[in-house]
């Protein structure tokens, strides 16, 4: 899709959500053409000419001011990420030099691996494509039904829409598909010339239909910490708290850390898998990120 596609569609969606109760607007006559608000509805709460509301909606997003764009946020009542995703979209629309050139990482520095290494809760380390590029030993044990998934390169996405088997691992598969297609959402706004990114999208709308559906709805979402259900074929159901963190000199990569409170059936079981990782590393089955064993 080119730029101006997603801005019309992102647009179109949101403002397709709104009623005029919603906003606070009177609903004259009972035959409404949209679902949400009309244009001319958008473009009096935001105070802007309906022409260049329009014109906006269009794709013509470049070169349209902070203010407008906040005003355009508050009239479609966007939540902190979606007005994130709408600046991006703005800057995607404007000059190359506005731009984000840098490409995603693919590894990680040894700090970051050794930093990892002396966590003892499970951690690991994402990219915006939702790649696994590191791994701690307990996250490895954590997280081996993905590292062990046939589908190639490890990728979060690639895993829960291709291998049938993440509908087992993640207990609300449909929560996990819902955020994991906000987050590539929001990491197509950001870097819309993405290679790499753009045939990981294709291949999921190629391959699943879920995926499809979910990517038609232009959701997108932060992933800065939460509740996380998944059921290891080892030890059964863990209940997680994650937090997500943004490497400052590598903003491109996300830190998680799950943790669990002690003397829980979770944390118990969590003391079991890292004795089935002992049992697994010892017969030199425990995945890495590339899915050779160690």
């Amino acid at each position: 899709m080119t730029d101006r596609n997603e801005i019309t569609d992102f647009l179109r969606s949101r403002r397709a959500r709104i009623t005029p109760q919603q906003a606070g607007l009177p609903a004259f006559g009972g035959n409404r053409r949209v679902p949400g608000l009309r244009r001319e509805e958008v473009a009096m709460l935001a105070g802007v000419s309906v022409d260049y509301y329009v014109r906006l909606e269009r794709g013509n997003l470049a070169g349209a001011s902070e203010s407008v764009l906040d005003a355009l946020g508050q009239a479609l009542q966007l939540d902190d990420a979606e007005r994130d995703h709408l600046y991006d979209l703005a800057r995607a629309a404007g000059p190359a030099s506005s731009r984000s050139k840098a490409r995603p990482a693919s590894t990680v520095r040894p700090t970051i691996q050794a930093i990892l290494d002396s966590i003892s809760a499970p951690a690991w380390v994402r990219n915006g494509r939702l790649d696994h590029l590191a791994h701690n030993r307990a996250s490895r044990a954590l997280y081996s039904p993905l590292l062990d998934s046939p589908e190639r390169p490890t990728n979060t996405a690639r895993y829960v829409f291709l291998d049938e088997g993440s509908r087992e691992f993640f207990v609300d598969w449909d929560q996990a598909a819902a955020d994991v297609t906000a987050l590539l959402r929001m990491e197509a706004g950001k870097r819309p010339r993405d290679k790499a990114l753009t045939q990981l999208i294709g291949e999921l709308s190629t391959r699943s239909e879920a995926f499809r559906t979910l990517w038609a709805r232009h959701d997108v979402t932060f992933h800065r910490s939460g509740r996380k259900r998944l059921k290891h074929p080892a030890v059964g159901v863990l209940d997680l708290e994650f937090e997500g963190m943004e490497l400052p000199s590598d903003p491109d990569l996300t830190l998680l850390v799950y943790a669990v409170t002690p003397g829980t059936p979770t944390a118990d079981q969590l003391t079991l898998l890292q004795h089935w990782a002992d049992e697994r590393e010892a017969q030199g089955l425990l995945a890495d990120v590339s899915g050779t064993s160690r």
